[in-house]
């Protein structure tokens, strides 16, 4: 196993799509995603995952069982598995972040370029993994 090493910040400011899959463990996935000025995430619980955001660009709200808590660059946030959560962008620039989830979320190698597009068919992981 080769595991997964790369400049993550570079990575993550350049990054356009909504949802971008990087890399897919056993028990740890690793996502990009951008949000437009005034997007969010939708408001969502994972019962049985824990979820680690860091914040690279932008300025947002994240919202954790109703407290609401102000990120920007360099923030770093962690939603425990049950907490009713979400994240919006409340700036004028792309909110540029990646997140973690343990375990998996999402198909592995997934990329979702707009919300709407990850709305529309949301595929939860098959155990797959990146390798």
């Amino acid at each position: 196993m080769k595991g997964y090493c790369d400049n993550i910040e570079k990575l993550t400011v350049a990054n356009d799509d909504f949802r971008h899959v990087l890399y897919t463990g056993h028990n740890l996935q690793l996502v990009l995603m951008t949000l437009k000025p005034g997007e969010e995430i939708g408001e969502e619980v994972h019962e049985d995952r824990d979820q680690f955001f860091r914040f690279e660009q932008g300025t947002g709200v994240v919202v954790i069982d109703g407290a609401e808590n102000r990120v920007e660059e360099d923030f770093g946030v962690i939603v425990p598995a049950g907490a009713r959560h979400n994240v919006r962008n409340i700036g004028d620039e792309p909110l540029r972040l990646y997140t973690i989830y343990g375990p998996p979320e999402h198909l592995d190698g997934l990329v979702k370029k707009t919300k709407a597009e990850a709305e529309a068919a949301h595929e939860e992981w098959d155990g797959k993994t990146t390798e």
